[in-house]
């Protein structure tokens, strides 16, 4: 987290806030994120990605707990592996609670969420509260690795750049079903 002040982590939050999009490190590529509370933002965001909302989306935090309001309640079994897994790089499709905005969910009663274990991520997340978490490209285009890359690839649709490395990871995070605990992507 050295690479990003504070005063760049608040500037980016108060972006979020204001219903803006920001790109940001995580585990292995660049996200684009916003206020997953704020439909107009994940609207943008949708937008800007030119991704269909029927593919839905995946919630970033950096505790459990931030993540719980989206969700319906989970077995203990099933609580206990996801939180043994996190923070880390496994995204689990959950059930979600009536209430969860259809924007992040693609219409289904499931959502993708993650704990990061990236420390900038974390950071974001500790100060802004959860956030969407999509690659910083348009569909279909490649993912950027660098905070230049995110800002060529999004241009000025994007409000603010963290700048920070990327995690290790060369692959996306690995996506799991909660309750089946089937892998639906590998990472």
């Amino acid at each position: 987290m050295a690479a990003t002040s504070p005063h760049r982590l608040i500037r980016a939050c108060r972006a979020v806030h204001h219903g803006g999009l920001i790109a940001y490190p995580t585990e292995s590529v660049f996200g684009l994120g916003c206020d997953p509370y704020n439909a107009a933002a994940v609207a943008r965001l949708l937008q800007v990605k030119r991704r269909p909302v029927a593919k839905g989306l995946i919630v970033l935090a950096s505790r459990f707990e931030q993540l719980e309001p989206l969700l319906a309640p989970l077995p203990a079994e099933t609580e206990g592996t996801i939180l043994a897994s996190w923070p880390g790089p496994v995204t689990w499709v959950l059930p979600v609670h009536a209430k969860t905005p259809l924007l992040l969910t693609g219409g289904r009663n499931t959502l993708a969420v993650r704990v990061t274990a990236h420390p900038l991520a974390a950071a974001l997340c500790d100060i802004c509260g959860p956030l969407v978490s999509t690659s910083a490209n348009r569909s279909a285009g490649r993912p950027a690795r660098t905070a230049l890359q995110a800002r060529l690839r999004l241009g000025t649709d994007v409000d603010v750049v963290v700048a920070g490395a990327v995690g290790d990871s060369p692959n996306p995070t690995e996506i799991r079903d909660g309750l089946s605990g089937e892998i639906l992507r590998a990472g």
